[in-house]
């Protein structure tokens, strides 16, 4: 199989990938949100884990090596540890509809619905929720509003987050070949480092963009030594409030391919590169930075040279969550003290 020349697809979303869609539910009083991604059949899945504060639910069960070989569901959401409830929300509305695995005669089918949070709980929103989160109203919510097509920027789980000292959000990106392989990334960041260049407005995801899908800007024109500059240029006045795991980029990777399990786990840590492409400095002692993968296998990989094919999977991958978190703060809207992207710079 030639692989061929890549471009975006039609949406430039991750529900390129066919037989995907992803929901979002906010609660702007609050300032948080949730982002579901809803497989229309069970997919297989997997996780890579870098950051040094994470937070996830059910990811033990995507090891290789364990019985899950597919799940139905997979949710991204802001909150910090309460956010990880939206997850029991979206089961609760798939097992209502049947969609999950069925398990010694019982009349409760069980949906796996892996998930990982964001810190978003110091953005200013009103977060006195006694004993009631949101979050697994929000979770349901998601799965109600999910379709093909969906927000960027303040949306879902993107809607409280911070880039740096930029306000963050919720981006997509995809990518087609001449193959018919299609993989598309679903991002929320919310990281500590900057996803722009020192003394510039160009983003570190820069050389990977493509129809000037997050502004255009393009690399700045003295670039020289950039590996000498502070990598706290952007975030110094981030580091007076420094507070391990109160930062994160979550993240999901799709692909029609047809991966096992284990080729799932290699795409996902091959997708991690992204983060260092668009984020500096990144999977640092105050981020959670979790990406997973689900692959549909609608299209076939092949078996010769399939181990070549599965490196141009993790690749494009890479590429992929690149774009999708630049996407994610150009699009974003500034928020309390969180400036956007186009508010601070004016492109």
């Amino acid at each position: 199989m030639n692989i061929g020349l890549i471009r975006k697809g039609k949406l430039n979303l991750i529900t390129d990938v066919d037989g995907l869609c992803v929901g979002n539910a906010e609660d702007a009083r609050v300032r948080t949100g949730v982002t579901v991604l809803l497989p229309d059949m069970a997919a297989t899945a997997a996780v890579d884990v870098r950051g040094g504060g994470p937070g996830t639910r059910e990811t033990d069960a995507l090891d290789p090596t364990c019985l899950v070989d597919a799940v139905h569901g997979i949710v991204l959401s802001g909150g910090s540890v309460y956010g990880l409830d939206a997850a029991s929300g979206a089961v609760a509305w798939l097992g209502a509809r049947g969609r999950g695995y069925a398990l010694g005669g019982s009349p409760k089918v069980a949906p796996v619905v892996p998930s990982a949070i964001l810190f978003d709980l110091t953005n200013g929103g009103d977060k006195d929720w006694g004993e009631e989160p949101p979050y697994r109203a929000l979770g349901r919510a998601a799965c109600e509003n999910a379709g093909r097509d969906f927000k960027l920027g303040n949306a879902g789980a993107g809607f409280g987050a911070r880039a740096g000292m930029l306000k963050g959000g919720l981006g997509s990106a995809s990518a087609t070949s001449d193959a018919g392989l299609t993989v598309g990334a679903l991002v929320a960041a919310n990281p500590f480092g900057s996803v722009v260049m020192p003394g510039s407005a160009s983003f570190w995801a820069a050389p990977y963009e493509i129809d000037g899908e997050f502004g255009g800007y393009g690399w700045p024109a003295d670039a020289s030594g950039l590996s000498t500059r502070d990598p706290f240029d952007e975030t110094k006045a981030a580091l007076a409030g420094l507070v391990p795991g109160t930062n994160t980029t979550i993240g999901i990777v799709a692909t029609d391919a047809d991966l096992t399990p284990a080729e799932a786990r290699r795409v996902a840590i091959m997708a991690q590169d992204g983060l260092a492409r668009a984020i500096r400095p990144v999977h640092a002692p105050v981020d959670g930075d979790v990406v997973f993968v689900l692959a549909t296998g609608k299209v076939a990989l092949g078996h010769e040279n399939r181990a070549a094919r599965l490196a141009w999977l993790g690749s494009v991958a890479a590429d992929c969550v690149a774009r999708a978190i630049a996407r994610g703060v150009y699009e974003a809207e500034s928020l309390g003290t969180a400036v956007s992207y186009r508010e601070r710079y004016g492109k």
